[in-house]
């Protein structure tokens, strides 16, 4: 039986850091093979689960949903006196790196730590600095000639650690960013099984999005959807950081430049509707998330962004609500089985040809 805590426990804890996603993508194959009519991918490894309409007739409109599955990762660039030396992949922050458990994926899997000097070792000057990402220092604890020959320059280094339960419905690990909005697809999915919809669904995992929405551009130009909606992360309140985003408060919706003001209204009419919270996330201008590379593809696709709250982001303690997932999950659902072939219609007209 599907248990969505579960399904997100398996998605953090796989290791896949951009440009090397095939783990995440052979796991979503086996997760959502009953959920999908068929699956499609684009030439850069993005992949595609296509749920067809319910309703009969060919050449039915097209919604895209998007979260990507890559997760930030470290690169191995030297190694000396058996010890392993690392570039960064995307956004590992080397201030919350220090006395890390970490996996070397080398000829096998090789745990290890990121090493850290003892305080007694530092001078008063040393404490009060971070370490930059190039004096990072990874221990596997084998001899020198072992690291040696298991061992190679360009292998991956990922945070190794289980997904810690907190109280309530809170949850932490690494890589919620983004495989929670993986974990919200995945609801929604379930829940259309059960739901009539005349749209095709294009539920894209998308590839190397910590490095320059790539893959939300290639798998845009490859499904040419009608509209699309990206699930991505947000900033919510943590000590030290100040904001209307609580977790538990319910989803995010991007409100900006980047975000068709249609698909957002009908956004929180459906989550009003349904008595579903959403929190407001303003974007002014260029967001930094799939919706960027959906909305300028081809000849312009309209878009909405939705998100998850988070603490701790970019971190191996990336931290939840369970239940803002259901929720994001359920409210995809509704939208989903709201579309009809006035949408588009009504998506194209000006403000004032609407009011």
């Amino acid at each position: 039986m599907y248990n969505p805590k579960d399904h997100l426990k398996r998605l953090v804890e796989t290791h896949a850091p951009s440009g090397y996603e095939a783990p995440i993508a052979e796991l979503l194959r086996e997760e959502w093979a009953e959920l999908v009519d068929e699956f499609d991918s684009d030439r850069l490894g993005s992949l595609i689960g296509i749920k067809r309409a319910t309703t009969d007739g060919a050449g039915s409109p097209r919604i895209m949903l998007a979260a990507h599955m890559d997760e930030i990762g470290l690169m191995v660039r030297e190694i000396e006196d058996g010890f392993i030396y690392v570039h960064r992949i995307s956004g590992i922050d080397p201030r919350v790196m220090l006395a890390q458990p970490v996996l070397v994926h080398g000829e096998r899997a090789l745990p290890g730590v990121v090493a850290t000097m003892p305080p007694h070792m530092l001078t008063a000057a040393e404490r009060k600095k971070y370490n930059p990402i190039d004096a990072l220092v990874v221990d596997v604890g084998l001899p020198a000639a072992e690291v040696e020959r298991l061992v190679r320059i360009g292998d991956l280094v990922t945070v190794e650690g289980p997904m810690i339960d907190l109280k309530g419905r809170l949850a932490a690990s690494k890589a919620m960013d983004d495989r929670c909005c993986l974990a919200v697809i995945t609801v929604c999915l379930q829940l259309l099984r059960g739901m009539n919809h005349s749209w095709d669904v294009y539920a894209a995992a998308t590839v190397q999005e910590e490095v320059g929405l790539r893959g939300a551009t290639t798998a845009a130009n490859h499904i040419e959807p009608d509209c699309a909606i990206a699930l991505d992360v947000g900033f919510a309140e943590q000590p030290g950081l100040k904001t209307a985003i609580k977790l538990g408060g319910g989803p995010l919706i991007g409100i900006g430049a980047n975000f068709h003001p249609k698909m957002v209204q009908r956004l929180q009419d459906i989550a009003a509707y349904y008595e579903i919270k959403l929190q407001a996330d303003i974007i002014p201008a260029r967001a930094g998330y799939d919706s960027w590379a959906i909305q300028v593809s081809r000849g312009g696709v309209p878009s909405a962004l939705l998100g998850i709250p988070l603490r701790n982001m970019h971190s191996p303690v990336e931290t939840l609500d369970l239940k803002d997932i259901e929720r994001a999950g359920r409210l995809l659902a509704h939208f989903i089985c709201e579309l009809d072939a006035s949408f588009l219609d009504y998506l194209s007209l000006m403000p004032a040809e609407s009011a």
